[in-house]
């Protein structure tokens, strides 16, 4: 079907507005990002993360802004060996007395960890308590090795 050429302008210009807005809304902000979460600023971020893949960049600066939550979810990737106690300490090894923190790189080679944190940012944008979203969690990953966390 051919259009007139006035509404060959129109449609043009309606997709490149849909683009648009498509892509402003999928750029991530610092302090409300990745759909109106609490999210940590990238700025605060070592060059490791920085130059990860965008959902890397999402998961800790997630973890960073919602240590409540991911202090209660657990992960499965195996990194109770090295100490981890859940999925937040796949992110933070420290936090020291004056507040500043210390980024674990352990996230950033590890899909497992990152899937976790990216299905607990879902659910609790869903309003899921960190309870829900633990079960959830472990439904769906304890296939993958056991927990970090008994």
């Amino acid at each position: 079907m051919k259009l007139p050429p006035p509404l060959k302008v129109i449609c043009v210009l309606s997709v490149i507005a849909l683009g648009f807005g498509f892509l402003t809304s999928c750029s991530t902000s610092s302090a409300s990002g990745a759909a109106g979460l609490d999210m940590a600023s990238m700025e605060d971020m070592p060059g490791e993360v920085r130059s990860a893949a965008t959902v890397v960049q999402q998961a800790y600066q997630f973890a960073f802004a919602n240590p409540d939550v991911l202090q209660q979810i657990p992960c499965y990737c195996g990194c109770g060996e090295i100490g981890h106690a859940s999925n937040y300490d796949c992110y933070v090894s420290n936090i020291g007395s004056d507040g500043k923190i210390t980024y674990d790189a352990h996230a950033v080679g590890c899909s497992i960890c990152v899937d976790i944190t990216q299905d607990t940012m879902r659910l609790h944008k869903q309003g899921k308590s960190p309870a829900e979203i633990r079960s959830f969690i472990d439904q769906t990953y304890s296939q993958y090795g056991p927990s970090n966390m008994p």
